[in-house]
């Protein structure tokens, strides 16, 4: 396959050659078509089925899980117990301030928790890529 992938048939065809070729020696044609496959997977992959980042809050509960915190071991990031639940409830937002506390105390990730709603999230893959 020497084309872009730009349907699931594409797609599928790509996953059997890849397959046919998958132990292909570096260096060699099939080498380098399996490698130039892969690339096209992920491509096509990355925007067919993007994974799309968790919310604010949904991370803050995923990481309170993972190092056992409870709400009152947040008050050092986002204020007041009371504020705290306001936060994780979703009645209120995440300031800049705690933006940054969450990210430098707990390492969550600023993109995670500076998100902005998603434009165009109703198009199709192919409408994704494509689109002039």
């Amino acid at each position: 396959m020497n084309k872009p992938i730009k349907t699931e048939a594409d797609y599928k065809a790509a996953l059997v050659r890849a397959d046919e070729i998958f132990d292909a020696k570096p260096g060699t044609s099939e080498g380098d078509e399996l490698e130039l496959l892969i690339t096209l997977i992920e491509h096509y992959e990355d925007i067919a089925f993007p994974i799309d980042l968790p919310d604010p809050v949904t991370a803050i509960k995923f990481r309170m899980a993972q190092q056992g915190l409870k709400e009152k071991d947040l008050v050092p990031y986002i204020g007041n117990e009371s504020k705290v639940s306001d936060v994780l409830s979703g009645k209120c937002p995440l300031s800049m301030d705690m933006i940054q506390k969450l990210v430098n105390g707990l390492g969550i990730p600023p993109e995670v928790l500076l998100q902005q709603p998603k434009a165009n999230a109703s198009r199709k893959p192919s409408e994704k890529i494509y689109q002039k």
